[in-house]
């Protein structure tokens, strides 16, 4: 949810606050009551399409669910949330699907392509810079320069659209050198020292290590995005695959990834 609060000095030197999260306004999203997963599964593959901003945690919860289950393997592909939607469209062999957007997610749902989905986690915004921050950017407002070369995700992807977002909340307008489909894209920019900042998750700060340096920005001065994680109907092996969904949405081991990794509980 986003966060209303009074412009002050803090928003320039961009500390970190705690966030308050509040109930997704997307009610048919949101599963109240815990659906139980399955306990005797058969032994199959299943293929997971996920948000690139989950390319670091979603490996390490499939681990933790093969250890629980050992006669089910997880093949993983990632994109960005709107390259997942059109490819499950296009038939796609694919099991089960995890976005960065209620929007995107809520369209699949409409078309018939995906179950009921469940809301699993919360990102936000931040900043980040290569090693050493050549750049000198310590505050949103340094991004308006136009000397300062800045990537960001183009407009239509959960990531820039939250970008936009965020920009227009703290009427900073930038002109970025680059805009690409998904954040990691905007990452590597980064990390190849092609740009002097990237906009991006916090979590990506996370996924960059010591690689990077970044500016987290506050809540009051920040926005979210919400991810949503659902089975796809044309999937061969649904029991397995909702397993799969109530292990992300439900398990402490599988949320408790997602803690460490910097994502929020989205309700």
């Amino acid at each position: 949810m986003r966060h209303r609060g009074t412009r002050t000095g803090a928003l320039a030197c961009a500390i970190l606050v705690s966030f308050t999260i509040s109930p997704s306004h997307a009610v048919t999203l949101v599963a109240d009551t815990p659906n139980p997963t399955v306990r005797a599964l058969p032994a199959t593959e299943i293929t997971v399409a996920a948000a690139s901003s989950l390319t670091s945690v979603f490996p390490l919860i499939g681990r933790a669910f093969s250890k629980r289950y050992p006669n089910i393997k997880i093949r993983f592909t990632f994109a960005g949330s709107n390259a997942l939607i059109e490819q499950v469209r296009a038939g796609a062999p694919v099991d089960v699907i995890a976005t960065a957007s209620e929007v995107t997610m809520t369209m699949a749902l409409g078309d018939g392509l995906i179950g009921r989905p469940l809301l699993f986690a919360k990102n936000s915004m931040a900043i980040v810079m290569p090693a050493g921050n050549p750049g000198r950017v310590r505050s949103i407002q340094d991004l308006a320069d136009p000397m300062r070369k800045v990537a960001v995700c183009a407009d239509r992807v959960p990531c820039g659209t939250a970008t936009v977002e965020l920009l227009a909340k703290n009427k900073v307008r930038i002109t970025p050198v680059t805009k690409e489909l998904d954040v990691r894209d905007v990452l590597g920019k980064v990390l190849a020292d092609e740009v002097d900042a990237g906009i991006v998750y916090v979590t990506d700060i996370r996924a960059a290590g010591m690689n990077a340096t970044s500016v987290l920005i506050p809540a009051a001065y920040n926005v979210t995005t919400t991810y949503p994680i659902a089975t796809v109907k044309e999937s061969r092996h649904s029991k397995v695959a909702q397993a799969f969904v109530d292990y992300v949405r439900f398990s402490t081991s599988g949320q408790g990834l997602l803690r460490a990794w910097g994502f929020s509980r989205p309700w």
